[in-house]
């Protein structure tokens, strides 16, 4: 499944990497906490975090995730949005709570990391 199938499917906003939608997902991480996605997540994973500020970006382009889901209909700080630009990050918003989310998109085939 794509960035791009999953926001249609699911409603999501897109707001910044448009150029990269179409790349398949491996899996997913859901979590606030940096240090533990830094250790946990993998290549190609989507993120699913509460998190707006510039670091997710960072963290991001260093793990190599297809894109970052804000959940619970929180957007990005301007600076986020600046460096998700930049490094030609993904980032969607969501409505949907994280762990509402996260059944619905294992319900569609994307798992964990574990």
């Amino acid at each position: 499944m794509t960035l791009a199938e999953i926001a249609n499917e699911f409603g999501l906003r897109i707001r910044t990497g448009e150029d990269r939608l179409r790349e398949e997902v491996t899996g997913g991480y859901a979590g606030d906490l940096l240090s533990d996605v830094i250790a946990h997540s993998r290549k190609g994973n989507v993120w699913l975090t509460i998190q707006t500020h510039p670091n997710i970006v960072a963290v991001a382009s260093m793990k190599e995730l297809a894109g970052i889901i804000l959940t619970g209909g929180r957007e990005p700080d301007p600076e986020t949005l600046r460096k998700a630009e930049e490094e030609s990050i993904p980032l969607l918003v969501s409505s949907l709570f994280a762990f509402e989310l996260a059944g619905r998109l294992y319900q569609r085939g994307i798992s964990g990391t574990g």
